[in-house]
């Protein structure tokens, strides 16, 4: 007992600044919210608060361990969330479709697109790291703890894709596999019950049951996001100083530049061109899920917000929905496997002073196009197709090592790329299959979106 008493003490005498400001910036943002002021707008000023409160605590070397806890609570809670939306979602909105070749024509639209964008990704990394040269003149040493991950086979990769048992995948988070299963169980529902309707009926009524359910607890969840970005912002801010930027500045500058182009440009041209919707009107609709992405750096964290976002304020069908963006979760990886291996590659190639070729450049968009898919549900999926695009360039390893200190300041970025690529991809499927209701994207924001987030 007088262990527990101290550590408290301890606990409050090392970290009572962070709780008092933590406690008036929640005071602020629960009074906005009792105000009516709209999500987003709380979003941002989450935002905003916890930019301002970590560089102050980064300048004054304050310990930022009492708002970090806050943050990591918010992620842990969404966390939650992930497995039971993936099975439960995936499994109610196949099983609710009436035949399998509607199934077989979105799974090919949507692995099209997350290829294809995470193809242009990688030429857009290579092109912009080539402009800005961000390994040119860097003398860096890598860590004397650095050890390279080690690449999965692939039997492994094929290996670790399929199921074996449901609940074991389901207890150590394994959401590919899960995933697998509930595709499986769809299937399985919808051939019994083009036979026997009645035999099927109890369990899709369980299912609709079950997924009204853990919407409302999503909701829960969501409206704690202003707290939990000023909590994430705030730690991640005052983590790193202006001695780590400035050494490896050029690798910042340049990957935020490439995963900007590719933004603005690629996603921004998509929406335009293919759905014919405004990019600006879009970009403004998604903006709260990609301040989750941006501070959570997790796009399976990410992913119940960004199912509210799309089917709540960019007006796609549930069922389109439902599949893309777990899947999108899973496998979608703009960012993190086509962006961010180009210019390691190329940053790599500059600082051991390795000259690549045009069948190089060639070789390593092929390569991040594919390890994107093997990655899938692999832990840490930047490192594993980095590593794999190295690996076939004949790039030293050491070279993730390097650029380490400043990863997790560009995995925000990346993060944000990934989960708005799979909105992207649920409303140019949706679109296509006459699923995306245009005039309400085309009303104002506030109609069924803002409600649907404050609190009751």
């Amino acid at each position: 007992m007088n262990n527990i008493d101290n550590n408290l003490l301890s606990a409050i005498e090392t970290n009572w600044y962070g709780f008092v400001v933590s406690i008036i910036v929640f005071a602020i943002l629960f009074f906005m919210a009792r105000k009516r002021i709209g999500f987003g707008t709380r979003v941002l000023t989450g935002l905003g608060i916890g930019l301002i409160a970590g560089i102050f605590f980064q300048y004054f070397t304050l310990e930022t361990k009492a708002i970090s806890t806050f943050g990591s609570i918010y992620v842990s809670l969404i966390r939650m969330l992930v497995v039971p939306l993936v099975f439960i979602l995936v499994l109610n909105s196949i099983s609710s479709l009436t035949n399998l070749e509607y199934l077989r024509k979105i799974g090919i639209k949507t692995f099209a697109w997350f290829l294809g964008t995470t193809g242009v990704a990688s030429i857009i990394g290579l092109s912009v790291a080539l402009l800005f040269n961000p390994g040119k003149g860097i003398q860096q040493t890598v860590p004397e703890d650095f050890t390279a991950r080690e690449i999965p086979t692939f039997s492994q990769v094929i290996l670790d894709l399929v199921p074996s048992n449901p609940v074991n995948e389901a207890a150590t988070g394994k959401v590919v596999p899960l995933l697998i299963f509930a595709i499986f169980l769809a299937v399985a529902i919808i051939k019994v019950g083009s036979k026997k309707p009645e035999a099927v009926k109890p369990v899709r009524d369980l299912i609709e049951s079950l997924t009204t359910v853990l919407h409302q607890v999503v909701k829960f969840v969501i409206r704690l996001t202003p707290y939990g970005v000023f909590a994430l912002i705030a730690g991640i801010t005052a983590r790193y100083g202006w001695d780590t930027l400035q050494e490896l500045g050029s690798v910042i500058l340049t990957s935020y530049a490439a995963l900007i182009l590719h933004f603005v440009l690629i996603f921004g041209g998509l929406v335009l061109f293919v759905a014919k919707v405004s990019p600006i009107r879009f970009f403004r609709k998604i903006y709260p899920m990609l301040t989750v992405a941006f501070t959570t750096r997790s796009s399976y964290a990410t992913l119940p917000v960004n199912l509210e976002v799309i089917t709540k304020r960019l007006h796609v069908s549930p069922r389109i929905a439902s599949f893309v963006a777990p899947l999108g979760a899973s496998v979608n990886f703009n960012g993190c496997g086509g962006v961010w291996p180009a210019i390691v590659a190329v940053f790599t190639a500059q600082v051991y002073g390795i000259q690549l070729t045009g069948t190089d450049y060639i070789t390593l968009v092929l390569v991040s196009i594919i390890s994107s898919i093997g990655v899938a549900g692999v832990p840490g999926p930047a490192v594993i197709s980095t590593t794999v695009v190295l690996t076939a360039l004949g790039l030293p390893l050491e070279g993730i090592a390097i650029v380490a200190g400043v990863e997790a300041l560009i995995d925000m970025g990346r993060t944000a790329v990934n989960a708005t690529g799979t909105t992207v991809t649920a409303l140019l499927v949706a679109n296509s299959e006459g699923e995306f209701d245009r005039e309400a994207f085309n009303r104002g924001d506030k109609e069924d979106d803002e409600l649907l987030l404050n609190p009751i």
